[in-house]
């Protein structure tokens, strides 16, 4: 319900026409701000094109106003510590191992890995972007050391503890993978053909449309082959199923977070936005695997999946 596609589709043309959409820019600093600018901007003639449309799409416009939200996760305030934070994803861990959200996110990935592999003839270098304490890391190296997955495995954040915990695992279940610490939205770090695929799972909320853009266009600088984002589909069904799983754990905080997160979550038609404005190009793909959206672009010129 919260996808408001036809209103969206409409409203996106009237920016075409206006000449609004797809904006240029030229550093990384405006194109945050345009970004941020457009989407804003289209949200607002979404609600006009709803108004003109009638009830039923005024409705459910309405309701994506409502549920919206810019508030920021406890996870993300940087005024709690560190150890805190920790406890708050990994908490987040345990919620996607009992959904088996591991598995699924892995068989996404698979075909791109293998494909990648199989024209490259090595192991793939994949890079997970705000990987947290690294549950998906930790179970794409289990992959690669259980099923000979050609796979090379790097898990980054920005928060020490999360690389300290994560790396600890790591060691713990000798498992083939290497945490280090990385600003997801400056990946100067990293060489230019360093990794083939770049992937964020989980996190594309928790980042404004300008930082997302941001982060994709960084990424086609540094990658070879694509940029992968999972995250929640935007619905009123999970707005309100995410915060009841978690509140499963008994963490006030996490509950919170939750909820916060699916009121948070990006429409396809967003995603589809923000990134024909980073890359500047139509080599992307937005898909549904529920409960999941699915971000696909690729930098190699092929089709993505």
């Amino acid at each position: 319900m919260l996808q408001l596609k036809t209103a969206g589709l409409k409203a996106l043309d009237n920016l075409r026409s206006a000449g609004l959409y797809p904006p240029p820019w030229q550093s990384m600093a405006e194109l945050e701000k345009i970004t941020d600018d457009t989407v804003a901007r289209f949200l607002s003639e979404r609600y006009e094109v709803s108004k003109e449309l009638g009830g039923g799409f005024l409705l459910p416009e309405l309701l994506d106003r409502t549920v919206r939200t810019t508030e920021s996760e406890h996870m993300d305030d940087r005024n709690m510590p560190e150890q805190k934070k920790l406890e708050l994803v990994q908490a987040l861990d345990r919620q996607n191992t009992l959904m088996h959200l591991y598995p699924r996110y892995i068989s996404i990935l698979q075909p791109l890995i293998h494909e990648t592999a199989k024209r490259q003839e090595r192991p793939v270098r994949l890079l997970e972007l705000a990987s947290g304490s690294g549950g998906l890391a930790l179970a794409l190296a289990k992959e690669v050391r259980q099923k000979k997955l050609p796979l090379s495995v790097t898990a980054s954040d920005v928060i020490p503890a999360y690389i300290e915990q994560g790396n600890h695992m790591a060691t713990q279940k000798n498992l083939p993978v290497t945490f280090r610490h990385l600003n997801a939205l400056n990946l100067q770090e990293i060489g230019a053909a360093e990794f083939d695929i770049i992937i964020i799972s989980q996190s594309l909320h928790h980042f404004t449309p300008g930082q997302l853009a941001v982060m994709i266009a960084q990424s086609a600088q540094h990658t070879t082959t694509a940029f992968i984002g999972i995250d929640g589909y935007r619905s009123i069904v999970l707005a309100c199923g995410v915060p009841l799983m978690a509140s499963l754990q008994g963490i006030a905080s996490f509950t919170l977070d939750g909820l916060t997160s699916a009121r948070k979550f990006y429409s396809e038609l967003e995603l589809d936005m923000i990134t024909e404005i980073a890359t500047a190009k139509r080599d992307h793909a937005v898909s549904s695997a529920w409960p999941l959206s699915v971000l696909s672009i690729r930098f190699d010129g092929e089709k993505p999946g």
